[in-house]
């Protein structure tokens, strides 16, 4: 740790890294870009920590969701209120099922970068670079707009810092209020069959703040009802985007990165010596790594070595995206390495990633059946192991989009064309989200204390 820099990745082998044709022009903006302020704060990256903490326990649970890729061209207030109310609506499901806290971590101000399996994409016999997200070049096919630009490095900055300016107002200008729970619903799910069963909570939720209020609590008096925490966090794909905004807490002298909350290790860039591993190694921010079938145990404890040598509660938080048809065979032996160490982290499951495929009308879709039997195999798992299911991790959207099919939205495949509007990865869409938020919280509520093993060493 004491040659760890900021930039002591760029001494190391590097995947998933876009070709600047401008060496120069990329200089300026990784230099402008160390000069704006941060984008969090290194007291609210602690604060989520402590929180992650108590999910590691069993005592809370993460809700970690949003876009697959944020765009330039999306942004606006009404996409980010209907995602964030959607958010709250999933949210309040698990914690009133689940007689628990529930974690919000959004996938937004930040999620712009995306790996891709090849570095180039042909149509018709024209070959060009492959899209790698807004922050890196445009998803049109034509040379210019597929030409990685470092200004798309500034735009992203912007447009997240206006994100976070939004999404701060309404976690604590009142929109989350719990008064508020009938008027987050989004207009189209009043169509939907889970409608009744959301209105039915909400009613409950209402009698619950009467009978509070009776009491002498009320939202003006009790900030838990009127205001709510809400943190971001995005894959630290780029890394010279992510160096940028590396800064020293005043208050600890620790390093943080502040382009967001929590950061993640995707499935493609988490080799033990390589760059983005030798990155997260030096900040302080509660991190994911997202673990697929091809992790092999002895790097999953490479890694806990690297990114948690002192065994931190709240600072890991393994992903598991296998699929419904391999999370039996893979998750088990990566809970045992982790119970024969002795090693606290906080388990979640990310069903989107492993379980996609390519409909007959050519989109790339989800199945949602698929995306429930996965997570519904997480909880299995966990429950025949004694250990605890502490999260999930989904692409959801707060719109009507039609891009996973199934679902009592009833999206078939040859109705993806209908509002299929991803960037990238298809998303679960406001009603497949509440439908699986519903059975979440009936899986976690079932679930046994947690039970902890330690390393016999």
């Amino acid at each position: 740790m004491s040659t760890w820099t900021p930039g002591s990745w760029r001494d190391r082998p590097i995947s998933q890294v876009p070709n600047y044709p401008d060496a120069a022009s990329l200089q300026e903006a990784e230099r402008q870009l160390s000069t704006f302020p941060p984008l969090v704060f290194a007291g609210e990256a602690r604060d989520l920590k402590s929180q992650l903490a108590a999910v590691a326990k069993g005592d809370a649970f993460l809700l970690q969701g949003g876009d697959c890729a944020e765009s330039f061209a999306e942004h606006g207030a009404d996409h980010i209120r209907d995602f964030f109310r959607v958010f709250l609506q999933m949210a309040v499901v698990l914690t009133h099922g689940s007689s628990k806290p529930v974690v919000k971590v959004g996938r937004v101000a930040g999620q712009f970068a995306k790996p891709r399996s090849s570095d180039t994409e042909t149509v018709n016999g024209v070959e060009l670079p492959s899209y790698r997200g807004d922050i890196i070049n445009a998803i049109e096919f034509n040379e210019s707009a597929r030409l990685p630009d470092p200004d798309r490095m500034l735009h992203a900055y912007r447009q997240s810092a206006a994100t976070l300016n939004l999404l701060r107002a309404f976690a604590s200008g009142g929109y989350a209020d719990l008064t508020r729970i009938h008027e987050w619903t989004v207009g189209f799910l009043k169509d939907s069959n889970w409608y009744p069963r959301y209105e039915e909570l909400a009613r409950k939720i209402d009698d619950a703040i009467e009978f509070m209020a009776a009491l002498g609590l009320t939202p003006e008096n009790t900030p838990a009802l009127r205001q709510t925490r809400f943190f971001t966090s995005h894959e630290a794909l780029l890394l010279g985007y992510e160096e940028a905004l590396t800064r020293r807490d005043s208050i600890t002298n620790d390093w943080y990165a502040t382009s967001g909350h929590m950061l993640w290790i995707g499935d493609r860039t988490r080799q033990p010596d390589a760059a983005h591993v030798e990155y997260f190694s030096g900040i302080h921010n509660p991190i994911g790594i997202k673990c697929g079938p091809s992790l092999q145990d002895d790097d999953l404890l490479r890694l806990l070595d690297r990114l948690n040598p002192k065994d931190e509660a709240g600072r890991i938080t393994l992903i598991g995206r296998f699929g419904a048809d391999k999370v039996q065979e893979h998750l088990p032996r990566l809970i045992e390495t982790v119970q024969r160490a002795g090693r606290t982290v906080v388990w979640c499951s990310d069903p989107m990633h492993g379980n996609t495929i390519k409909a007959s009308t050519g989109f790339k879709t989800r199945p949602f059946d698929k995306v429930l039997s996965e997570v519904k195999g997480f909880f299995d798992v966990h429950r025949e192991m004694g250990t605890y299911a502490g999260g999930v991790h989904i692409e959801m959207t707060g719109d009507d989009v039609t891009e996973c099919v199934g679902g009592v939205s009833a999206v078939t495949e040859a109705s993806l064309s209908d509002r299929y509007h991803t960037y990238c990865d298809p998303r679960l869409n406001a009603s497949q989200a509440l439908e699986l938020a519903f059975l979440v919280a009936e899986e976690v509520h079932a679930q046994k204390p947690v039970r902890v093993l330690r390393s016999a060493e």
